[in-house]
């Protein structure tokens, strides 16, 4: 072979490797693009987008954004990093039929944060959950729909301790409840929901074991059982407050506390339930002194004490 020739096949050697060790690095793009006429297949960019989240989330590079171009659905999808999803601008739907709309577990990147915003998540009758947060650092959700699931349309259960954050989101048709908070083994939660509508689910919002959760603005309409419910299953006290918000035509209790949780009420409307307040096993209803409880069929309930004037 001649020095020429074993020189071309030395450059042709290099320029495969450099190659290799850049497509991963062009491959994680910082903002993607789906649209509903796209292609995985494609590099997600904005001219040549992804036709699911999906397919765009392995091309965008941790912390990025993946952003809609037009109308669609673009299907279930797993989180492993912080990430934005964000239908801004445009109808961005979830189907999730038989499965969890988005769920998010950063068992490596446990300090990820991952932000939906401006999404219709919806089960069809037959998904999991809309939403289900297994391991992270925080929850965002702003300007969400999520319906017809069978278990809950949101299920925060971090393995680590996590937060999230709630604001404008819809909750329906969601058969086990609308949300619940249960971190797993010594984990804890903290969080915030505001200006949300929990209506017709089999029950409002749930808070368990180490939780610290403040609602505001917020209302819990019709569900099948309880409008908002707080109670120690696993062990740790919890806390909750409820400032300015709707239980009403519940099928059980509007405000529920048990076992070793405090629930804070203050400026709320609690009507028409079957219950209107009960504080069981150990566990505290708190109130400002500026609460309306009245209609309750059974009984509209009293709370444990009365907060001081400062």
């Amino acid at each position: 072979m001649t020095k020429k020739k074993v020189g071309l096949g030395k450059l042709l050697c290099a320029l495969a490797l450099l190659t290799s060790l850049s497509a991963p690095a062009l491959a994680q793009a910082t903002r993607t693009w789906v649209s509903g006429v796209g292609d995985d297949v494609n590099p997600c960019s904005r001219t040549a987008p992804c036709k699911t989240f999906a397919g765009a989330i392995s091309k965008t590079a941790d912390g990025g954004e993946i952003s809609v171009l037009d109308p669609g659905g673009f299907g279930a999808v797993t989180i492993t990093k912080s990430i934005t999803i964000s239908g801004d601008g445009t109808l961005a739907s979830i189907l999730a039929s038989g499965v969890n709309g988005v769920l998010v577990n950063c068992i490596s990147l446990p300090a990820c944060v991952v932000t939906l915003r401006s999404l219709s998540i919806e089960g069809a009758g037959t998904g999991i959950n809309g939403v289900r947060f297994l391991a992270g650092g925080r929850l965002h959700l702003e300007r969400v729909t999520i319906a017809g699931f069978t278990g809950h349309g949101i299920d925060f259960e971090p393995s680590t301790s996590a937060a999230f954050h709630v604001r404008d989101v819809a909750i329906r048709e969601s058969d086990t409840g609308a949300v619940l908070v249960k971190p797993s083994g010594t984990a804890s939660a903290t969080g915030t929901i505001e200006r949300t509508v929990m209506d017709n689910n089999g029950r409002g919002l749930r808070v368990e074991d180490r939780s610290v959760v403040h609602v505001r603005d917020s209302r819990a309409a019709s569900n099948v059982a309880n409008g908002f419910v707080a109670l120690a299953q696993a062990g740790g006290a919890l806390s909750l407050t409820l400032d300015r918000v709707l239980s009403v035509s519940n099928g059980a209790t509007g405000v529920y506390a048990g076992a070793l949780a405090t629930v804070l009420l203050s400026d709320s409307t609690i009507a028409r339930n079957k219950d209107g307040l009960q504080a069981v096993g150990g566990g505290s209803i708190v109130s400002d002194g500026n609460n309306r409880v009245f209609g309750n069929t059974n009984s509209n309930g009293t709370p444990s004490s009365m907060l001081v004037p400062m």
